[in-house]
C-alpha cells in the first residue's frame, strides 16, 4: 500500500499530509508499530526536568549570555540542551528558581 504522504524519493509530501484530517493523522500515528503514541500512563512515568532551552529562550538569551548571567559553564549549558548530560538535583532546583525569578537571581549573583 502506497503512503500518499511520501514521495518516490522517500521525502514527506507536506501537501498530502496537510489534506489529512486530524483524526486521520491520529489513526495513522496509532497504527505505527515502530513508534506508538504515548498514553497518559506513559506520560505519568516520565521524570519532569526543567527544559533549559525553553527557559533560556523565554528570557531571550543566547547560550553564552545565559551561562554568563547565571554562573554556568557554556559547555554545561550546551550539554544539557543537547541531551548529552542532565542537570543534577541541585542544578534542577537552580533552573527552577531561574525560571521563576530570573531578574532576582541575576541581581543576587551580580552582588555576590
Amino acid at each position: 500500500m502506497k503512503n500518499e504522504a511520501k514521495t518516490k524519493a522517500g521525502r514527506t509530501d507536506w501537501e498530502a499530509l496537510d489534506r489529512l484530517s486530524d483524526q486521520e493523522v491520529e489513526d495513522r500515528a496509532a497504527s505505527d508499530s515502530d513508534s506508538p503514541p504515548f498514553t497518559a500512563e506513559d506520560f505519568s512515568t516520565l521524570e519532569q526536568v526543567p527544559k533549559i532551552r525553553i527557559i533560556r529562550m523565554n528570557l531571550g538569551m543566547t547560550q553564552e549570555a545565559f551561562a554568563e548571567a547565571f554562573g554556568l559553564s557554556l559547555a554545561t549549558v550546551r550539554d544539557w540542551e543537547q541531551g548529552r548530560s542532565r542537570p543534577d538535583q541541585s542544578a534542577q532546583s537552580f533552573l527552577r528558581v531561574i525560571e521563576s525569578i530570573p531578574d532576582q537571581v541575576r541581581t543576587a549573583l551580580q552582588e555576590a
